[in-house]
């Protein structure tokens, strides 16, 4: 079973690496239009009704989720899983408290945008300003990155100078101290009984508002789709400037880099605060659009969740990493008949995951031949013994 299994992935990585090398060899003018086609198939998606191709939304099965809502989710992982990728694919930082950033992000716009929120109430009392007011939806996604930059730098200064698992056990504390806090901190954050009526581009939910409303979904995702594929672009040119590559490099070898004059700190701490940064971003589209949060939906199951999408989608590779999060954001919604055993298969396909894939589903090219490399240096060892 295992042997067929593994048959069955050579093809499919046969199968991607033909159709890549096919793209890589398409004039400029080609993949361009190739691309432009895959970017108006992703807007065409909330629309989805292609003969053979609806069985694929999620609300064509009994007490399915409405299916823009689920793009919506599965846009907004995504944006979590390339922040993710800067730390864990670019930088081999094991963060297992992502999760703090994105309930940053959130309660960015929840404190300084919500009416209810105890931080724009007093700023009222404190400047004599009517019971309206709070601060707009475009300021408030300015302030939600600032806030998630300057607390990966705070996070990152006195920490990054760990590695490995010490590492991993800070970042797993930070994020749940960012819960606690919100839960514990009644008078900035409303504790459990969280902070309703956070805005979105028209302001706060009313049924005045014509496009981002609560009920239609489909702008939301538009608006997410459009974040993540600038996200793309920006990540992309950065992994390709001197700071990707010196991330790449304390990756590999951390000495090695500070030997060869790359100042390894300094890479790791650009990586947290950028990926923390985009953790902020999805956190605020998040909280914008469910216009409610509270401390129960920024658990560590999450954070781990946000972990494996880069892990199972192929850390390094932004296609993989991006791949990995419309998987586990898209397939438990699409198969909820099966909810009683949802977790169960999850585990199960981990596992395959791991055993047969390592390096992901769709690993970087560069990640696979060191992988192939160290595969092949370990099965030379004995001889040399």
């Amino acid at each position: 079973m295992i042997d067929k299994i593994r048959s069955a992935d050579r093809r499919r990585v046969g199968l991607l690496t033909s159709v890549g090398d096919r793209f890589r060899a398409l004039s400029k003018w080609q993949q361009a239009a190739a691309i432009m086609a895959m970017v108006a198939f992703l807007y065409y998606l909330p629309l989805l009704g292609i003969p053979g191709l609806t069985w694929l939304r999620t609300d064509s099965i009994a007490g399915g989720n409405n299916w823009a809502g689920v793009l919506f989710v599965c846009a907004i992982y995504v944006l979590v899983a390339i922040g993710l990728n800067v730390v864990v694919g670019l930088a081999g930082l094991l963060d297992l408290g992502y999760i703090g950033f994105f309930a940053i992000g959130a309660y960015s716009v929840a404190l300084f945008g919500s009416v209810n929120s105890p931080v724009v109430k007093w700023i009222q009392q404190e400047f004599d300003l009517p019971p309206t007011w709070a601060v707009t939806w475009a300021v408030c996604l300015l302030l939600s990155i600032v806030l998630t930059l300057i607390s990966g730098v705070l996070l990152g200064w006195p920490t990054l100078r760990l590695r490995g698992d010490y590492l991993a056990i800070v970042t797993l504390g930070f994020g749940e101290i960012i819960r606690i806090v919100a839960r514990n901190a009644t008078g900035l954050t409303n504790g459990p009984q969280g902070i309703s009526a956070i805005p979105g581009p028209e302001g706060p939910p009313s049924g005045d508002n014509k496009v981002f409303g609560l009920i239609d979904a489909k702008p939301w995702y538009w608006l997410a789709i459009t974040m993540v594929l600038l996200m793309v672009f920006l990540v992309r040119r950065l992994e390709h400037s001197r700071v990707g590559r010196a991330w790449l490099a304390v990756r590999e070898d951390e000495d090695a880099a500070a030997v060869m004059g790359v100042y390894p700190f300094k890479a790791k701490l650009w990586a947290f605060a950028i990926g923390a940064a985009l953790g902020g971003l999805s956190g605020f589209l998040f909280g914008s659009r469910n216009a409610f949060i509270d401390p129960t939906q920024f658990n560590a199951n999450l954070s781990i969740l946000f972990v494996a999408m880069v892990v199972v989608g192929g850390s390094g590779n932004m296609i993989g990493v991006s791949l990995g999060a419309v998987l586990l954001a898209y397939l438990p919604e699409r198969f909820r008949e099966v909810a009683d055993y949802r977790w169960l298969a999850f585990g199960l396909a981990m596992v395959l995951v791991m055993i047969l894939r390592p390096q992901g589903l769709i690993p970087s090219r560069r990640r696979a031949r060191e992988l192939k490399d160290r595969a092949a240096a370990a099965e030379e060892a004995p001889a040399h013994v």
